[in-house]
């Protein structure tokens, strides 16, 4: 009885193995297929990774960047009236802010004042340029005729003293009397005194017509002067009325107010920061890349902008330039390798780009966002 059992227990051993290995049997093709698909996708994955680095850069240190204008009052006085409110849409040459006139007006008001002396200094050293000049027109006329009568009284003193010696001549004869001789003597001695003084007032005159061409002279340098005096005065003026129309502190460009940090009834000084504003049309993104990923990238390739506010949405650019310098370089600190340990570290390239698509009221690009770009290198 012992053998039959022997027996049987292989039978029922080798019956109840095929049946366990048949399902591990059955499944080990499904497995090795997912393997295989698993290896092709992961080959494919990797092949179009490394196929789109290569001919696209990528990196998302970058920000949406626009024109801030500072808004800064030109003169010093205290804030009369604040016409803007915090994030207003505002137009170029829209005011702003006022600043007390009073002071400035006050300043128009003290050149206007020396101006209208300043040219009535010059009238008066006109007047006196005429005055001179009447002057010397008649101490011309003067001479003129004084050397007339010098010419007359020579005349009369050479026929005197011609006289005199023809009637010497006769005296020595004894052809005529003691008293005609010095009757002719006398005449001639009358002659050469007029002639005498006829010399000195020519003299005289010609002094005096020196003296009223000197006077001309200093009267039209006057002139000059007071001339001078008006257009600094002028200036002065001009400057003083400049000076007052800064009291009126008006939008440089189009925008949006930002950063307001001025109320009425405040003092505020010269080049003192008012409030910014933010042009909202004209932005670009500026992309920090890695210098290792300069080596083909070019002015005018397409690039592809998102947005973290607006997540699942593409805007569209061009690379516009690529900056002179690393980002390093125009740091507060920038680094010196020549001193100290050197340590290699990959810089970052600033590069604009500027966005093609038209503006979307609904998605706007604010100056500061964060975004992504992908630049297709070609």
């Amino acid at each position: 009885m012992s053998s039959p059992l022997r027996k049987e227990v292989p039978a029922v051993r080798d019956e109840e193995t095929p049946k366990a290995a048949t399902p591990g049997a059955k499944r080990k093709p499904w497995v090795l297929v997912i393997l295989g698909l698993l290896v092709v996708g992961g080959g494919i994955f990797g092949w179009n990774t490394i196929h789109f680095y290569s001919h696209h850069a990528t990196t998302d240190d970058a920000q949406v960047e626009g024109h801030i204008h500072p808004v800064l009052p030109r003169v010093s006085g205290y804030v009369s009236e604040v016409a803007v409110k915090e994030n207003q849409a505002v137009r170029a040459g829209e005011v702003l802010v006022r600043i007390d006139p009073a002071d400035l007006q006050a300043k128009v008001d003290q050149e206007a004042a020396d101006l209208a002396n300043a040219e009535a200094a010059v009238a008066m050293a006109r007047a006196a340029v005429s005055g001179n000049r009447s002057n010397v027109a008649g101490s011309r006329s003067s001479i003129a005729s004084l050397e007339a009568n010098l010419v007359a009284a020579r005349v009369r003193q050479e026929q005197a003293a011609s006289d005199l010696a023809r009637y010497q001549a006769l005296l020595a004869k004894e052809e005529i009397s003691q008293m005609q001789f010095d009757s002719a003597r006398s005449a001639n001695d009358a002659a050469l005194a007029a002639l005498n003084a006829a010399r000195s007032q020519v003299e005289a005159a010609r002094a005096a017509s020196s003296a009223a061409s000197a006077q001309l002279d200093a009267s039209g340098e006057q002139i000059g002067a007071a001339e001078a005096k008006v257009a600094q005065r002028r200036a002065a003026l001009e400057a003083a009325r400049l000076q007052l129309s800064y009291a009126t502190v008006s939008a440089p460009a189009n925008g949006v107010v930002s950063k307001k940090n001025v109320e009425a009834g405040q003092f505020v000084q010269a080049g003192q920061p008012l409030l910014s504003i933010v042009e909202g049309e004209d932005t670009w993104v500026v992309a920090n890349f890695k210098e290792t990923q300069l080596s083909k990238m070019q002015v005018g390739q397409p690039v592809e902008v998102e947005v973290d506010a607006y997540p699942g949405v593409t805007f569209h650019g061009k690379v516009d330039s690529l900056a002179a310098a690393t980002g390093a370089k125009f740091s507060l600190l920038p680094p010196d390798n020549a001193t100290g340990n050197f340590t290699k570290v990959v810089q970052r390239i600033p590069v604009k780009i500027v966005i093609t698509d038209p503006p979307n009221p609904k998605r706007p690009l604010r100056v500061g966002m964060n975004v992504s770009v992908v630049v297709d290198l070609g």
